[in-house]
């Protein structure tokens, strides 16, 4: 990782240990290493504004009838300026709230970024493409960014998702809602869009690392990793066709 660089940082400020200035000290230190001219991007995903998340499901389980719609009533639309990202870790929502940030105005993936390619890397987020070719991650993909997981698995790894897009012509595809404002005030948004599914990633990254293009070392307490994005998904176009349930279509 140097100047000039495109990096998608997935990270855990709790691995490394003990920080002092916690998310504010590591950001620097990675700027510092991309230089004026190198671009961060995190993941900034809002699971918790979507009825159709584990989060939601989890947030509601057990309650009456009446108490989940009073939840829904709740659920605040999302607003790409103010909510806050939402399990993606204390790193990401520092680098979200940077001054000259931009983000992505998916409602449930949304993705910010800060420098000189941030504006191109987070517009023009399809709704109805959470991770695929009209999201920044394939713009990300264009850019010949690298992945630098820090203190966290493959299972985080994003970049996998657009090869869930390109493993064939016909992606099993399911439903997906959240609350929203479109600027006719707050309201629900459905679409449809390919059925994302992480839970082999860490199956998928380990072959992965076999093909020797994955660099490892520690920062602090934390194992890290980092690679080529593009290898990463052209990797895992097929690896999932080769491992994951043929689909009809």
């Amino acid at each position: 990782m140097g100047f000039g660089q495109v990096v998608l940082l997935h990270s855990s400020l709790r691995s490394l240990g003990p920080v002092e200035g916690g998310a504010g000290t590591v950001v620097a230190a990675l700027r510092g290493l991309l230089g004026p001219d190198g671009t961060l991007a995190v993941p900034t995903g809002t699971s918790g504004n979507s009825d159709t998340s584990p989060l939601y499901r989890a947030a509601v389980a057990g309650m009456t009838a009446a108490e989940v719609a009073a939840y829904r009533d709740r659920m605040p639309a999302f607003d790409p300026a103010t909510t806050p990202s939402q399990g993606m870790g204390v790193i990401a929502e520092h680098v979200r709230t940077l001054p000259g940030a931009r983000r992505s105005g998916h409602p449930q993936t949304s993705l910010a970024a800060v420098g000189p390619l941030a504006a191109r890397i987070t517009g023009g987020h399809a709704r109805d493409c959470l991770l695929g070719e009209r999201s920044p991650i394939a713009r990300l993909y264009d850019a010949g960014a690298r992945v630098l997981l820090l203190g966290v698995g493959y299972d985080k790894c994003t970049a996998f998702h657009l090869a869930e897009y390109r493993r064939t012509a016909h992606p099993p595809r399911r439903t997906y809602r959240a609350v929203v404002d479109d600027g006719d005030g707050r309201g629900w948004c459905e679409f449809e869009d390919v059925a994302l599914d992480a839970g082999d990633f860490p199956a998928l990254g380990a072959a992965f690392e076999e093909t020797g293009v994955v660099r490892r070392g520690r920062v602090g307490a934390a194992g890290a990793r980092l690679f080529p994005l593009r290898s990463a998904v052209d990797y895992a176009v097929d690896w999932l066709a080769a491992n994951r349930p043929r689909v009809r279509g």
